[in-house]
């Protein structure tokens, strides 16, 4: 027929072919480059045997709750695997120079997207052999956008550095309270999460010691509980 063409044996073309539909029921192995300048669908799971490269900003969506991205290794040696690397190839890095940000978004009752938290990375001293970096966790509080809650820099970790009304609290595994920054004054508890002094130590008992003083050389001081067994005045 005029319309069909049917090969049964191997065909090789040279030159260009301009095909508006090709339908292929079998594999199809391409030596060289493929280019392709429209959309590329694929019906079924894609496998790349060698790595690939992308150009542009991707994006992998999909309408269930599977993992959307798994990084899978199956090395078996003691090396670290898998490895997931943000890398900020910059020909001229500076002081300040954010080189990582991991955004959680999501929408809000009124449908608008909100960026709920953040881990950001900075570069805080560029200078060859005394490089420094920063890393910081933020949240958004009270529709008022990021909200640094934990950083590290170069001299010190910070917690709460925005300076907001948030409480700051320890629990071990007999206590609730065990260590307590209350935001509102800084008034520290130990044992208890409304300290209505500086520094406020509470017990379970009244045989529980507030506070111990030792030395090896010179004895121990109990300050409140059971005083029958301490050297208090």
């Amino acid at each position: 027929s005029a319309d069909s063409l049917i090969v049964t044996g191997t065909t090789d073309l040279i030159g260009t072919t301009n095909l508006d539909i090709v339908d292929i029921d079998g594999a199809v192995n391409m030596a060289t480059t493929a280019l392709v300048t429209g959309v590329l669908t694929t019906t079924a799971a894609t496998v790349f045997n060698g790595g690939f490269a992308s150009n542009a900003a991707s994006t992998i969506s999909t309408a269930d709750n599977l993992d959307t991205l798994s990084l899978i290794s199956t090395d078996a040696d003691a090396n670290a695997g898998p490895n997931l690397r943000l890398f900020r190839n910059s020909a001229s890095p500076a002081d300040a120079d954010v080189v990582g940000l991991v955004e959680f978004e999501g929408k809000n009752s009124a449908g608008t997207t909100v960026r709920w938290a953040g881990i950001e990375s900075k570069i805080v001293d560029v200078t060859d052999s005394t490089e420094d970096g920063s890393l910081e966790l933020v949240t958004t509080l009270a529709g008022s956008g990021a909200v640094s809650r934990i950083l590290m820099n170069a001299t010190e970790t910070v917690i709460n550095e925005s300076s907001k009304d948030l409480d700051f609290r320890v629990e071990s595994d007999n206590l609730t309270d065990a260590f307590f920054v209350q935001g509102s004054d800084g008034f520290v508890g130990i044992g208890t999460d409304s300290p209505s002094v500086k520094l406020d130590v509470g017990g379970a008992s009244n045989t529980d010691s507030t506070a111990r003083f030792s030395k090896t050389s010179e004895g121990t001081l109990l300050l409140g509980g059971n005083r029958s067994t301490s050297n208090c005045p």
